[in-house]
C-alpha cells in the first residue's frame, strides 16, 4: 500500500440549466476530513465507462461515498413519494455502478448520508422514503431553517461508533427525511437515534471493512469528536490504530 491510503470520493453532479453548464462539485469537508485522518483523497466525477471506473478502483485503497439528494425509489421498484428530491440521474447511474463494484471488490468503504443508504440498498435492504409518514413517532430529523439541527445518538457496544464516542451523552447533526427501514443482512446497527431510526451501520463480514453514518461527520455542524470517525475508518484501511485524542 502507498504510505498513505488513496481514498476515492465520489462527487455530486448538476445538469446544465439556462446559461450555466453542467457542474461536478463536492463539499470540502469530505476531503478535508480524509486528509486530516491521514488519507489522500482522490475525487471521482461520474464516470460512464465501467472499464474506466475499474481502472481507477484498481489504484485505490478505500472509498468514501458522500451525501447528497435522494435516491430515486422508482429504480428499486417503489413509488416515488412527493417529498423525494432525486439527485441528478447521471450521478445516481454512476453511484449505483460504483457501489456494485465496491461491494464486489470488498473495497473498504465509508458511506455518509445517502451513501450509507445506497450501501444498504445494494446489499438487499430497504428505505423509509419519508420519516414523518413512515415513522410518525420519530423525532425531527431535518429542520429546513437550521442546517445545524441535532439529535441524540445511542451507540451499540463493541462497534466502531462505541470506539469513537464512548460513554456519555452524544448529539449529532441531522439533515435527512429518508432512512434505513430494513437493514441489509450484511450489516449490523452500530448507532440509533433514541426514537429508533438507524444512524450508523457496519459490516458483519470479517473480510470487508464497511461502515456508514446517516449523520454527517464532515460537515461544519459536526463536533470535533466526529472527526474520529474518519480516523477509525483510515485505521481500518491501514491496520494502524489511531492515537486517542482529548477533545475539549
Amino acid at each position: 500500500m502507498h504510505q498513505k491510503p488513496l481514498v476515492g470520493i465520489n462527487a455530486d453532479f448538476r445538469e446544465a440549466a439556462g446559461n450555466q453548464g453542467a457542474l461536478t462539485y463536492i463539499c470540502a469537508g469530505y476531503y478535508n476530513a480524509v486528509i486530516a485522518a491521514g488519507g489522500v483523497p482522490v475525487i471521482l466525477p461520474p464516470i460512464v465507462d465501467e472499464e474506466d471506473l475499474n481502472a481507477v478502483l484498481d489504484r485505490l485503497d478505500a472509498f468514501v461515498l458522500v451525501g447528497g439528494a435522494d435516491l430515486d425509489p422508482q429504480r428499486d421498484g417503489f413509488y416515488r413519494h412527493a417529498s423525494v428530491k432525486p439527485m441528478a440521474s447521471r450521478r445516481e447511474d454512476f453511484d449505483r455502478l460504483l457501489v456494485n463494484q465496491i461491494v464486489e471488490r470488498k473495497l473498504p468503504v465509508f458511506g455518509i448520508g445517502v451513501g450509507m443508504q445506497l450501501l444498504n440498498i445494494a446489499l438487499g435492504g430497504e428505505l423509509f422514503f419519508h420519516i414523518p409518514e413512515d415513522f410518525p413517532h420519530a423525532l425531527p430529523h431535518r429542520d429546513r431553517q437550521d442546517r445545524g439541527h441535532r439529535h441524540g445518538l445511542e451507540v451499540v457496544e463493541g462497534t466502531v461508533m462505541e470506539r469513537v464516542f464512548g460513554d456519555g451523552e452524544i448529539r449529532v447533526n441531522s439533515m435527512h427525511h429518508m432512512a434505513i427501514a430494513e437493514l441489509a443482512p450484511a450489516f449490523i446497527v452500530s448507532a440509533r437515534c433514541p426514537d429508533g431510526v438507524i444512524e450508523a451501520i457496519e459490516t458483519r463480514d470479517e473480510n470487508w471493512f464497511a461502515m456508514g453514518t446517516q449523520f454527517h461527520p464532515e460537515a461544519d455542524s459536526a463536533s470535533a469528536l466526529d472527526q474520529r470517525i474518519f480516523e477509525e475508518f483510515i485505521a481500518g484501511v491501514t491496520g494502524i490504530v489511531p492515537a486517542v485524542k482529548m477533545v475539549a
